[in-house]
């Protein structure tokens, strides 16, 4: 049954892919292996090794069935498509009004969020400021360093 859809740019899908399939292989031959090896070593109830490996696994086999969840509900949003407001996947050329710095952001789901690439998610204050604006248009936004206004400069994909 699938759920509600999880609007991904083909990038963040096939990043998120490429996760999936590694952390699948560590998983199933290294993480293993590791447990194998550590049972090996006897008594279980003293093994450091043995729990080291075993909380790993459940690590890794939690995120791996919830990166499943996430690529099983993706949507790929089409890229080509012309834009006249901020919508998740666009490219948002943001002016602060004050110190006229400009900055470009995308407008991505959270699971693809990466403030250090210039992915800001839906959720954050700023998506949530810029979503359904178009260019031209003056936003106020909290952030971490108090109220920032920005002017949209421009929305592209």
């Amino acid at each position: 049954m699938k759920r509600k859809p999880i609007y991904l740019t083909r990038e963040g899908y096939e990043s998120l892919k490429r996760e999936y399939e590694e952390l699948r292989n560590k998983l199933f031959y290294d993480v293993a292996e590791r447990i194998k090896e550590a049972r090996e070593l006897g008594d279980l109830s003293e093994n450091s090794e043995y729990d080291e490996a075993k909380n790993e696994q459940g690590r890794l086999d939690s995120r791996i069935r919830e990166l499943e969840s996430i690529l099983d509900n993706a949507e790929i949003i089409d890229e080509g498509e012309e834009v006249t407001e901020v919508s998740l996947g666009c490219k948002v050329i943001l002016k602060n009004t004050d110190t006229g710095e400009e900055r470009t952001l995308v407008i991505v789901n959270p699971a693809e969020a990466d403030i250090f690439k210039g992915k800001v998610s839906v959720e954050s204050p700023i998506g949530k400021g810029v979503l359904g604006k178009k260019v031209g248009d003056v936003v106020r936004v909290r952030t971490p360093k108090g109220v920032q206004t920005y002017k949209i400069m421009g929305i592209s994909r």
